[in-house]
């Protein structure tokens, strides 16, 4: 074990057991009991602690104001986790934290209890010194969408006002490699419902004049993309901000092996859009992807069956300047031309968000630069992230606050899949570079 993280341990391994899963319904008391373990520790800390009731899970909001006219930190992560699903991939059970070789498996170790609980560690260790006004959000829903945190902000504005917000929930560039996330990718998430017949049919004696959901279907995502991976929706690429010089060259000096990117999953290549390497692709461009097929028969052995329906579901992630609700308009009406006739559609919208861009020279960049330099003894860098936080462009809309994304996880964590892991240097060094950062925002 490493020296140093030892008494922040036993309350992550303690934490992670509960499990504490938004989207399964039978773990709605478990979600509830998480909230309330963190309403006794943070009330331990000295914070006037509150577990919002929500229509879904509850939020829990935590403040210790040590001065009012001291700059206040306001921090966000979220204590649901992904299901742990599916049971048989994981080397040791999902619930039970274990330690091997350096790391910390359980669900939620990374994706995000060990991070959010990283800052809590380091408002405890300063303790009586702590020179800031913390607050904490810490949501039950982000890994179902967030749908009650949004009024949540709304109509707390003024009570959640701060000087920065700190978030946690995202990754290192690699390993022993400090990082500074200064933007997230939006995202649109639809799914396409095709019907033809009105029921199943015999594809002997309907073949060749009855219609095919799934050839409709393959059809249509074929006409999503071309072959050169450019997405074919009129306009889709009509907002994106191009690259300035410096984020070009801050890229180019990552040094990213595309090689080793392709192995590591296993890849034999990186297709995608042209002109643009395989780092940029999942940074700083927009993409289009089908998350799933279905219809038809999916059975052992043949069944000679023209199917009634069928459908896909497919995502994008956006970058600045997209706006999510016209990318959904403009593909919805893409939709609509392309589908073929003798189809009946039905377009089904599961959510979108907002890209986030931050300022890579704001001083609360600065400052959060310098308390990963003083942790790991070597300067971070500052990156992109290909995924998307959709709650960070509502506290910065709402709350007018500028963000830090500071990633203590890494890549290979296995988030939403089995044997998720944290490493345990991350987890120390996550601990001091929030210390490191609180002191730094105290100062003058």
């Amino acid at each position: 074990m490493i020296r140093g993280v030892n008494k922040h341990l036993d309350a992550l391994i303690e934490f992670l057991r509960i499990p504490s899963v938004s989207a399964n319904p039978d773990h709605k008391e478990d979600v509830a009991r998480a909230a309330r373990w963190l309403e006794a520790k943070l009330s331990a800390l000295g914070f006037q602690v509150e577990v919002v009731a929500t229509p879904g899970h509850p939020i829990v909001y935590a403040e210790r104001i040590v001065d009012p006219q001291a700059p206040t930190v306001l921090i966000y992560g979220h204590y649901d986790v992904q299901p742990p699903d599916p049971l048989e991939l994981w080397h040791t059970p999902p619930f039970e934290p274990t330690l091997r070789e350096g790391k910390l498996y359980a669900r939620g170790a990374s994706d995000d209890k060990g991070q959010i609980y990283a800052h809590i560690a380091a408002v405890e260790d300063l303790g009586p010194d702590l020179g800031v006004n913390v607050k904490f959000v810490i949501e039950g829903e982000e890994e179902i969408s967030s749908a009650h945190l949004e009024p949540f902000v709304r109509s707390n504005a003024e009570r959640l006002g701060a000087d920065v917000l700190l978030i946690s929930d995202g990754a290192m560039y690699a390993p022993g490699v400090p990082s500074l996330e200064y933007g997230l990718r939006g995202l649109v998430y639809m799914e396409v419902r095709l019907e033809g017949a009105n029921r199943d049919l015999h594809s002997g004696v309907y073949g060749g004049a009855a219609p095919n959901p799934i050839h409709a279907a393959a059809w249509m995502i074929a006409k999503l993309k071309g072959e050169d991976g450019r997405i074919l929706v009129p306009g889709f690429y009509d907002a994106v901000r191009e690259l300035t010089e410096e984020e070009r060259a801050s890229l180019a000096s990552l040094n990213f092996d595309a090689a080793a990117f392709a192995s590591s999953i296993g890849a034999e290549a990186l297709p995608g859009e042209p002109g643009w390497g395989a780092l940029e692709r999942t940074w700083v461009r927009p993409t289009l992807d089908v998350n799933g097929i279905w219809g038809g028969y999916q059975g052992e052995g043949s069944k000679t069956v023209i199917p009634a329906k069928a459908g896909f579901k497919f995502s994008m992630r956006l970058v600045p300047d997209q706006d999510p609700e016209a990318i959904q308009k403009a593909v919805t009406e893409y939709l609509q031309r392309i589908k073929p006739e003798g189809y009946r559609m039905e377009i089904l919208y599961h959510g979108t968000g907002k890209p986030v861009v931050t300022e890579l020279d704001s001083p609360y960049m600065r400052k959060a630069a310098q308390a990963l330099e003083a942790a790991w003894g070597r300067k971070p860098v500052f990156t992109r992230s290909g995924g998307s936080i959709p709650i960070v462009a509502n506290f910065q809309e709402l709350l007018g606050i500028p963000v830090v994304l500071l990633g203590m996880g890494l890549n290979d964590d296995n988030l939403h899949s089995p044997n998720e892991k944290f490493d345990l240097v991350n987890y120390e060094k996550g601990i001091e570079a929030s210390r490191n950062f609180l002191r730094l925002m105290s100062a003058p």
